[in-house]
């Protein structure tokens, strides 16, 4: 609500008595205010209440003095530069003040009136509305100093009011009388007269928006509505301390109402919700006594009371204040109006909503310029700066617009998808568009900006309707002026200012322009990387590379000055008239200042100032574009009338002519223009000249002829020469020197030798002879004989006819000599003539009557002549007629008429038209109209070809069916099998078949799918042909198909074979139990899921094996199983980890089963842990043993127990050992074990030992453990198990004794081994026993022939494992008997690896054992070859290459184990493809494409993944040849790759890859560009692609190291901080085995590692 709040006093009150305020007004601009008192002085303040001047007021007439009068009423003038003065003295001053303090004060209008003047409003300009006390109201207008009556009563008007808007009138009179008057009723259809009777006098009268208050000294507040029904009374006549209500006011916005009585201001407020008014609490102020006037600030901030004693209370009218961005005060000074306050400036807006609607939160934005507001129908819009405000209609839309400032004269909001322009300053909507580009930089917006001759209104709007089309829209008229299709997207656009051009970019940097009116694109520069308007004119300034470029004229697009340029433009300024260009050149800013001249004349040229383009090009020297500016201007000063102008551009240029003609033009204007005034341009004269300058000489004759100037229009004609024009006016005209004019035509026509025109005038004159004879002299041979064949007297004349025939004949012209000879009677000779002109139809028209035999002839002849000139088509006829059928089929052939080819064919009796059946059916064939070509082919004896076509057209029964009428059975099998392996051999099988089918051959149809792998379709067959072999034949297939890995086509096959076994067989072998599970599930018995599951859990073992079978439910069924089929050891370790109490159920089982083997022993053993000691007894009673023990208690069991394996010896101890390693008890258990020394039982005591010595490592302490080892491994040795011995030796660290062990084991290799790799000190020693060993065995110089004679056969063993695809084994092989440089086995090196890197499935953790090994055996090979004479060869850096690829290999397996190095695993995938010459191309970029997905690299992973799919598709077409390698141009990824032989990723898999490339291209946020580093080169290239240096790769990513490096001993060798250092601190926190193996391997290969103090543990 409404508050009044902070009083203020102005003016103090005078308590001796009254004085009171008679009337107060506020300016319209808020910064004066006006106070009258009894005194008859006005008062000026500022808005801050300062007192600031004053004047006296004058009576209307000084003899009466200056107490004769009191002031009424007053108001400011609507510009707040005047006040008008109500006087009671029959008078109205109207005082200028001026806009500043302190200006003289001058009465500048005075309305002397019939009686007292009792109020008065100033509500528009010019117009004051006063009442007088006789009861009129009258309207005073200070332009004309005339008043007149609008309405008059016979009641003294006692209040006037106005509107919000001021241009409705409210007058109440004393006799309660309220009458309204509408200055403009703005359509609201309200009524004008008396609107209502008032109980009491309305002294406090007020209009607000919605409502009208009325009150007075009744003490009753009454609201009226719009035509006067009471809506609601207050009513405080009960109220003691209320007096009369005397005066009252309304807010600017007309939502408050004020009303003034004694001690009291009663405050109303409207509610639009209600439609009524709601009583806010009444301001009371004591002592303040009868408030006499009341005046309301125009911005609605201050609301001032004058009282009975000269006080002028000021009270602060808001609902709230805030400060914004402490830069602005907002003060809400009601629910439609905000006053906005510049905080640095002092400046002040005023916002309301026209239509009443409450105020949402103002917003300050554009550079705090411009302000925004929303009220719940409305957006209000303003610019501070201009003042300009506006409010349109608008929709909530929930804040989601986005406001655009960039020009000044137009705010542009985008709101889903549509673009609404706002001018500043409008209440309308200037347009909308839909768009969906929303940059600045792709919108323009010209409003007004350059005034145009003729033009009021210029408003234009381009915009993008998509990335590659332009709109350009007309905002004044509302229609499309034009679109722009373009080829390539737009990145800027821009109108020029007058809306009449269109400059655009595109993505390719060409720079276009468009004009708008001739619709015209035209391509003006290339590579344009800046490109502005200069302001205020059509000047262009462009940048392309190193110029720049300026059009000054952009009318003439090739006209371009260019200057170097050493730098960038940034930046464009015009000021002072100067224009310059803003350069950056390095860090230096440079200007180019244009040529501000030639700007001047585009401007000028648009403004239409002729004379001012003039002085500037007159300044200029000529140049091409000088010239171009004086043409231009030429033209326009001519259309504009501007003839002087017209003239010096002429001269300028060098037109002389036209510059002579011009001067005596304006000569003539100028003395027309003396003597009848105006510019003359209008004389006929003028204008005639003018339209000859325009070569449009009907038009100068007709304005000739207008004023009657035949001589003029006549002499015109002679001057240009244009006789016939001028006889044709004189003798339109009856002109009296017709026959002179004819003469002087004739005679000018001899004398510059026209005689064909002559003789045209001496043959309109009838003078026929005379007009031969200058026909044939002007060599018109033709002429003369069409004159003489007209007029019969010439044809008797034999020596004219003779004349003329022999000028003809002589002038080729024989048709007409023909015609002549014709005419007569000189037939041979008119056809000779007819002949030799080729005039055919003449010649055989006039055989026909005279020399009928001649005719034949002339027909072939006819035709002859039309075939040499082309004309095929109207040849046949005359060879016809001629009948010449061979030239007339010729003829048909090269017309192309081929159905009148065959008519003419058909119609010969002999065959001698064979020849031409072969090229018409050839036609007919290559359009596909066989059946025609197939006629002709038979009848022209080409059935060979007729067959040909067929074959070729795929209509292959048509051919059988000719082939059958013409050829030997055999004859046509062997052409259709010899036409079908041509066919297979271009892929076109399907086509093959058909052909085989046709000769009944499918066998061959067969061989060929299956030869070619197209199972389906051999299968197909085989079902067709041979139906019993079909189940045979699947089966067959199922098995090459598994022998290809193709396990789920083979699985199919297996199906359909109803060999369902060998499928989960097949998944068995393969290690892919889930298939074979599913398999056994969908096809087999009832049993048959439950034993691959078992054979599942058997394959897993452990915890693993376990939570399968309870997944199936088959956990004691597999135990059952296990132990009925004698796998005791799976089913113990199923037992014991889940189901404890079947463990003696399987001890029983296992008993039982080697009581029936025979091995008593153990069979009482497990009779014992089955607690059955019964059972035990009755074996021992079998053995010959006490047979009372197995009733005893289990205490005496225990002691039998003891006794019995005391009894048996070893296996005793054994039993024993076994209870204390169960118990936990492991020292007893090892001593146990170390007690067996059964050397008869070789197993038994290994195993004994073996036991002891792990249970030694595993559980005691280390100490302990030497001493268990140190008595293990001499045993262990004792019985040539050296492997075993060293590996425990090992695993203590006890490395000298392991490699004593390998060679007392003769294990030289692994000797060696170790020592290189855990004890490098051990290698000489290790070397010297070895040449001890063999100079004890007397073999020295064996050494080198034993070890090549190991590696042949070991070569030879290879190449068997490569064969049989045991490719794991190989590098075993390799790895146990190391790797000789030997180049004969290079081969088998290259097949091991590559197919190692073929393997599937290898793309995790546990596949890093296989990697490391391939990797250790590569170094050894590297290193060998570094020993050998193949040093430094193209093997020794393949091989190199293969260890890059084999340790990137081994150390992406380490990180994929560990999560914290996702992306090291994801960098080595990527890096591997710029290997991809020697891994499977498909393989790598999909490993590299899941490793950037998995690590959130979806750019990459895109990129790579649409690779894979690419490289699939081209696999299934057997060649890469399409591949599209832009992506990745610039990278050191290899573009030839080897083709895969097959894929390696599952379709399955493949498919899943696709439909997610295909859902990340439809989000246009995956752009399909590699990243780029600081090189601005691919960031995992190490070849940069600006400056050609390549950089060393990271031995832990494979990533460039660039800097922030960690080099090693080892040149060549280095690493990225980063990652070296994320690798390292994993490697430290996790313990993994397998990173710090990779460690070690580096150590190695880098010759150390870069910080000392670490230990592998």
């Amino acid at each position: 609500n409404k508050v009044l709040s902070g009083l203020f006093i102005l003016h103090p009150q005078n308590f001796d008595g009254a004085a009171k305020v008679t009337c107060m007004a506020w300016a319209p601009n808020n910064a004066k205010f006006a106070v009258c008192t009894v005194d008859r002085v006005v008062l000026l303040y500022d808005e801050q209440g300062e007192k600031r001047d004053k004047f006296s007021t004058k009576p209307a007439d000084s003899k009466f003095g200056k107490k004769s009068y009191a002031v009424k009423s007053m108001a400011f003038s609507p510009d707040s530069t005047k006040i008008a003065i109500g006087q009671t003295d029959n008078i109205i001053y109207v005082y200028k003040i001026g806009e500043e303090w302190g200006d003289k004060k001058v009465i500048s209008n005075k309305f002397v009136q019939t009686s007292a003047v009792t109020c008065l409003l100033w509500p528009v300009e010019h117009t004051i509305v006063f009442g007088l006390s006789e009861g009129k109201v009258r309207i005073a207008n200070t332009k004309t100093h005339k008043s007149s009556t609008v309405y008059g009563t016979e009641s003294y008007v006692v209040s006037l009011t106005s509107n919000v808007s001021g241009k409705g009138i409210l007058s109440g009179h004393a006799d309660g009388t309220v009458v309204r008057y509408f200055l403009d009723d703005e359509g609201t259809g309200e009524s004008q007269g008396k609107l209502l009777t008032h109980p009491c006098p309305p002294y406090a009268l007020a209009w607000g928006a919605s409502s009208i208050v009325v009150a007075g000294c009744d003490k009753k507040i009454v609201a009226y509505g719009k035509e006067g029904s009471v809506l609601q009374t207050f009513d405080y006549s009960r109220v003691p301390s209320e007096k009369e209500f005397t005066v009252a006011a309304t807010s600017p916005s007309g939502q408050s109402v004020v009303l003034g009585s004694y001690d009291r201001l009663r405050v109303f407020n409207w509610s639009p919700r209600r439609g009524a008014w709601d009583e806010a609490s009444p301001k009371e102020i004591p002592n303040l006594y009868t408030i006499t006037a009341l005046a309301w600030k125009r911005d609605g901030s201050r609301l001032c009371a004058g009282t009975l004693c000269g006080g002028v209370e000021q009270f602060d009218c808001c609902l709230r204040r805030s400060i914004y961005k402490n830069k602005f005060e907002m003060t809400y000074v009601g629910l439609s109006q905000v006053i906005v306050k510049n905080l640095s400036t002092g400046s002040r807006v005023v916002l309301r909503s026209h239509y009443g609607y409450e105020i949402d939160e103002v917003k300050i934005m554009g550079k705090d310029r411009y302000l925004v507001a929303h009220t719940t129908d409305t957006l209000l819009l303003g610019d501070l700066v201009s003042n300009k405000l506006s409010e349109v209609a608008w929709q909530g839309s929930g804040g989601n617009e986005k406001f655009f400032f960039e020009n000044e004269m137009v705010c542009m909001i985008f709101n889903a998808g549509e673009l609404t322009l706002v001018e500043y300053g409008s209440n309308e909507v200037l347009g909308s568009v839909r768009t969906e580009f929303m940059n600045p930089h792709l919108i323009s917006v010209r409003l007004n900006e350059r005034k145009q001759r003729g033009v009021e209104e210029n408003k234009k709007l381009a915009y993008l309707i998509d990335i590659k089309t332009i709109a350009i829209v007309d905002l004044s008229a509302g229609f499309n002026l034009g679109t722009v299709s373009h080829d390539s997207k737009v990145d800027w656009l821009e109108l020029n200012e007058t809306g009449r051009k269109l400059l655009f970019r595109d993505k390719k940097l060409r720079l276009h322009l468009y004009d708008i009116e001739s619709s015209v694109k035209t391509t003006v520069l290339s590579f344009c990387s800046y490109v502005q308007w200069v302001p205020g004119s059509d000047v262009v300034v462009a940048q392309n590379r190193s110029n720049l470029c300026v059009w000054y004229n952009i009318d003439s697009p090739e006209r371009v000055t260019m200057f170097p340029l050493r730098g960038d433009i940034v930046d464009l300024e015009r000021s002072n008239g100067k224009t310059e260009v803003i350069v950056a050149e390095g860090v230096n800013t440079v200007s180019y200042t244009l040529d501000e001249g030639l700007i001047e004349f585009g401007t000028s040229i648009d403004d239409g100032d002729y004379y001012r383009a003039t002085v500037f090009l007159e300044t200029l020297e000529m140049s091409a574009e000088t010239e171009a500016m004086w043409r231009t201007l030429s033209k326009l000063a001519l259309e504009a009338h501007q003839l002087h102008i017209a003239e010096r551009c002429f001269a300028a240029l060098g037109d002389v002519s036209k510059a002579r003609f011009l001067n005596q033009t304006n000569k003539i204007a100028d003395t027309v223009a003396k003597e009848t005034g105006g510019d003359g341009t209008e004389h006929y004269q003028v204008k005639a000249r003018l339209a000859m300058l325009d070569k449009n000489y009907k038009l100068a004759e007709m304005y000739f002829l207008e004023q009657n100037a035949i001589d003029e229009a006549m002499e015109m004609y002679q001057e240009l020469h244009m006789w016939d024009e001028c006889i044709a006016v004189a003798e339109a005209k009856g002109h009296s020197e017709l026959d002179n004019i004819r003469r002087s035509y004739y005679a000018w026509l001899m004398e510059t030798n026209q005689n064909e025109k002559a003789g045209e005038v001496k043959e309109s004159e009838r003078d026929y002879t005379g007009a031969i004879n200058l026909y044939l002299s002007a060599g018109l041979p033709a002429k003369a004989a069409r004159l003489a064949m007209s007029t019969d007297e010439l044809v008797s004349n034999g020596d004219i006819i003779n004349r003329i025939a022999s000028a003809l004949i002589k002038g080729e012209f024989y048709e007409r000599a023909g015609d002549l000879f014709e005419k007569i009677r000189n037939n041979q000779r008119a056809l000779d003539c007819y002949r030799k002109g080729n005039a055919f139809r003449k010649a055989v028209e006039l055989a026909r009557v005279t020399f009928p035999a001649d005719v034949v002839k002339l027909e072939e002849a006819w035709g002859d002549y039309l075939v040499q000139q082309k004309q095929m088509d109207a040849a046949i006829n005359h060879y016809i007629e001629a009948g010449c059928s061979e030239k007339a089929i010729d003829a048909a052939i090269g017309a192309r008429q081929w159905k009148k080819a065959v008519h003419i064919l058909d119609l010969q009796d002999d065959h001698s038209g064979g020849k031409y059946y072969l090229r018409i059916a050839q036609h007919y064939s290559s359009v596909q109209e066989y059946e025609v070509a197939e006629r002709l082919f038979v009848k022209g004896d080409h059935i060979k070809d007729a067959i040909d076509m067929y074959t070729q057209a795929g209509r292959w029964e048509q051919a059988h069916k000719l082939a059958v009428r013409c050829m030997s059975q055999e004859d046509v099998s062997a052409l259709y099998v010899s036409k079908a392996q041509e066919l297979e051999k271009e892929g076109k099988y399907k086509e093959a078949e058909r052909l085989y089918s046709t000769v009944d051959e499918p066998d061959l149809a067969i061989t060929m799918y299956k030869k070619h792998k197209m199972y389906d379709d051999m299968i197909r067959l085989v079902a067709r042909h041979h139906k019993d072999l079909l189940q045979e034949t699947h089966v067959h297939l199922a098995k090459e198909l598994e022998a290809e890995g193709r396990m789920q086509e083979a699985e199919y096959h297996y199906m359909e074979g109803q060999d369902w076994k060998a499928a989960i067989n097949m998944y068995r072998t393969n290690d892919m139990w889930e298939e074979a599970y599913r398999v056994a599930k969908s096809h087999g018995g009832a049993n048959a899921h439950k034993q691959v599951a078992y054979m599942w859990a058997k394959s897993l073992g452990g915890e693993a094996a376990i939570k399968l079978l309870n997944k199936f439910g088959l956990l004691e069924t597999a135990i059952d199983f296990a132990a009925d089929n004698c796998s005791f050891d799976f089913a113990f370790e199923l037992a014991r980890a889940s189901m404890k109490h079947k463990v003696p159920e399987i001890h029983l089982k296992h008993a039982m089963f080697l009581e029936d083997e025979g091995k008593f022993p153990e069979a009482e053993i497990e009779f014992i842990k089955a607690g059955k000691p019964k059972e035990a007894c009755e074996t021992l009673v079998g053995r010959g043993a006490r047979s009372w023990c197995w009733d005893q208690s289990p205490s005496e069991c225990s002691y039998i127990r003891v006794s019995l394996c005391m009894y048996r010896g070893v296996d005793g101890v054994l039993e024993q050992a076994r209870e204390w390693e169960m118990s936990g008890e492991y020292s007893r258990a090892v001593e146990c074990y170390l007690r067996v020394k059964d050397t008869s039982n070789v197993a038994l005591l290994e195993k004994s030992l073996t036991k002891a010595a792990e249970l030694a490592i595993k559980f005691l302490s280390r100490d302990r453990a030497v001493e268990v080892i140190q008595a293990v491994g001499p045993r262990l040795v004792q019985l040539r198990k050296y492997n075993v011995a060293a590996e425990f030796f090992l695993n203590l660290e006890l490395i000298k004794e392991a490699v004593d062990t390998f060679i007392v084991g003769e294990e030289w290799n692994k000797a060696k081994r170790v020592a290189k790799e855990l004890d490098r000190r051990l290698e000489d020693y290790v070397d010297q026993r070895y040449k001890e060993h063999l100079k004890n065995q007397g073999k020295v110089d064996s050494v080198s022939t034993n070890f090549k004679i190991l590696h042949k056969y070991v070569a030879l063993y290879a190449t068997h494992l490569i064969k049989e695809l045991e490719v794991e084994k190989v590098l075993n092989l390799y790895s146990q008997h190391g790797v000789p440089a030997n180049p004969q086995n290079f081969n088998i090196y290259k097949h091991m690896f590559l197919e190692l890197l073929n393997l599937r499935d290898r793309d995790c953790p546990e596949a890093y054992r296989m990697w490391a090994e391939l990797r250790n055996v590569l170094i050894q090979l590297c290193e060998n070859m570094t020993k050998s004479s193949e040093a430094n060869t193209p093997a020794h850096e393949e091989f190199e290459q293969m260890l890059v690829i084999a340790h990137y290999y081994a150390t992406r397996s380490a990180a994929k184990g560990l999560e914290q190095l996702g992306t090291v695993a994801a960098k080595l995938s990527i890096s591997l493809l710029r290997h991809t010459e020697l891994i499977p191309a498909d393989k790598a970029f999909y490993e590299a494409g899941l490793a950037a997905k998995a690590v959130g690299w979806h750019t990459m992973a895109f990129i790579f993944l649409n690779r894979f799919l690419d490289l699939a598709d081209g696999i299934d077409e057997g060649n890469l040849d399409t591949l599209d390698h832009s992506d990745f141009q610039d990278t050191d990824i290899p573009f030839e790759v080897p083709l895969p032989a097959k894929l390696h990723v599952s379709v399955e898999k493949r498919e899943e890859i696709r439909d997610w490339v295909l859902t990340v291209s439809m989000d246009q946020r995956v752009e399909q560009v590699l990243p780029r580093d600081e090189r601005d080169t691919y960031e995992a290239s190490l070849l940069s692609a600006t400056s050609g240096v390549r950089s060393l790769p990271c031995v832990i990513t494979g990533y460039p190291v660039l800097r922030n490096k960690i080099e090693f001993k080892r040149p060549g060798m280095a690493a990225n901080k980063d990652d070296w250092n994320k690798f390292l601190m994993a490697t430290k926190t996790t313990h993994s085995p397998e990173c710090q193996d990779v460690l070690k391997f580096v150590s190695q290969w880098c010759g150390g590692l870069p910080t000392a103090g670490y230990s592998f543990h």
